[in-house]
């Protein structure tokens, strides 16, 4: 193992990381993956740099900041709040709340913010559908409904159904080539997972809604290998039913309920991922959450911070790990359907990845700051970290600018 301070933390960031890249490796292997991913090693350079890719990237030399000037920290009176306010609407409904203006920058929102109790400002950021969330310790959340849920059950929980259609794996060193997956996520699980699809030959179609703009360097950063589309499912359900019943695999980063109220029906046979915030049941299922939020909330921020402020992992290691487990546990879907043809419903939540991180031994408080890896690829203006999964230098395809294709396989 590299002696360098990889993705240094007072929580064991690193072996996170290595145990969800392996994760993948492993449910690869098991699927009939052949050639270097079977026993190159794991460089644990090479996963913090995936881990911290949104450090790496860049454009014509040019770094992009993870986090509009509304999200971050702000204190009230008895404690500190988070916000994320990186999507424009939800910026939007933040200054709602807020009662502020569409001009009101970070020192209005922190003025408003520091007059109202924290836990009124999360209650009611809730119903309106902004994303604050108190700042609580590791005993608070632990002992909390919404903390004792997210807790229970296994990383990623998979359900077999009762349904079936014939499908196998190709094997080899693409082992997913053939498998269709789409794709219904954003920041950054989601998109870490299906990228990790792609890479092991899978055919990726991702789908926004057009009026939703996605923040287009971050859409770059985990899109290799796939092809991005829009379609609105709100008006044009038919498309996209006829898009799921060609799919193997549906991955979703929905709140729990949401794509059955569009309508859409997981056609027999298929895997159905699902990926969220706060977990599939408990007070805070329908909940919109972030990587961010949940450090905040579950004790992370408060264990990584000084003196009474609040800190942060030095990657989006939640959202990152989250979304390599969930692969892994598509793949390992995707092989026991070959064996009895039935589809399976995967699930997965950060909320979860966040207590398995915070019950994990080996703290280190005196750690040193963490190692910036340099592990890149470049291709044309575009510079981005490497593949975590051992045994591939680079993803199949750079990633394509968003919306760009055509929603058809």
């Amino acid at each position: 193992m590299d002696t360098q301070p990889w993705l240094a933390a007072t929580l064991p960031v690193l072996d996170l990381a290595t145990t969800s890249v392996e994760a993948v490796r492993r449910a690869a292997v098991a699927a009939g993956a052949t050639g270097p991913v079977v026993d190159a090693p794991l460089d644990p350079e090479r996963v913090a740099g995936a881990f911290g890719s949104d450090k790496l990237f860049q454009v014509h030399g040019r770094s992009f900041d993870g986090f509009a000037p509304l999200s971050g920290f702000f204190p009230f009176a008895d404690g500190w709040v988070r916000t994320h306010a990186n999507y424009p609407h939800h910026a939007a409904r933040l200054l709602t709340l807020l009662g502020l203006g569409s001009s009101a920058g970070r020192d209005d929102a922190a003025a408003a913010l520091g007059e109202r109790p924290g836990q009124e400002l999360e209650d009611a950021a809730a119903a309106a559908g902004a994303l604050v969330v108190r700042v609580r310790s590791e005993e608070e959340w632990r002992t909390s409904e919404p903390g004792r849920r997210a807790a229970e059950g296994p990383l990623v929980a998979t359900r077999v159904r009762q349904d079936a259609r014939h499908a196998t794996l190709a094997g080899g060193a693409r082992p997913l080539a053939g498998v269709r997956v789409l794709d219904l996520t954003r920041v950054l699980a989601g998109p870490v997972c299906t990228r990790a699809l792609a890479l092991l030959g899978a055919d990726v179609l991702r789908i926004d809604p057009p009026h939703l703009p996605e923040i287009e360097w971050q859409h770059l950063d985990t899109g290799q290998g796939k092809r991005s589309a829009l379609l609105d499912l709100c008006h044009d359900l038919p498309a996209a039913q006829e898009l799921l019943d060609g799919a193997d695999v549906l991955v979703t980063g929905y709140r729990p309920g949401a794509i059955e109220a569009f309508g859409l029906e997981v056609p027999p046979g298929a895997v159905h991922a699902r990926v969220n915030a706060w977990g599939d049941s408990g007070p805070w299922a329908a909940r919109r959450g972030f990587d961010s939020l949940v450090q905040a909330a579950s004790g992370i921020a408060l264990v990584e911070g000084t003196d009474g402020r609040p800190g942060a992992l030095p990657a989006q290691a939640l959202d990152h790990a989250t979304g390599y487990l969930l692969a892994a546990a598509i793949i390992d879907a995707l092989a026991g359907r070959a064996g009895d043809g039935n589809g399976r419903d995967v699930s997965a939540s950060l909320a979860r990845t966040a207590s398995w991180l915070l019950d994990a031994p080996g703290r280190t408080p005196d750690h040193p700051a963490p190692a910036v890896p340099a592990s890149t690829i470049t291709h044309d203006a575009m510079t981005t970290a490497r593949p975590a999964v051992p045994g591939f230098d680079d993803y199949p395809a750079p990633a394509r600018p968003w919306g760009r294709d055509l929603p058809a396989w």
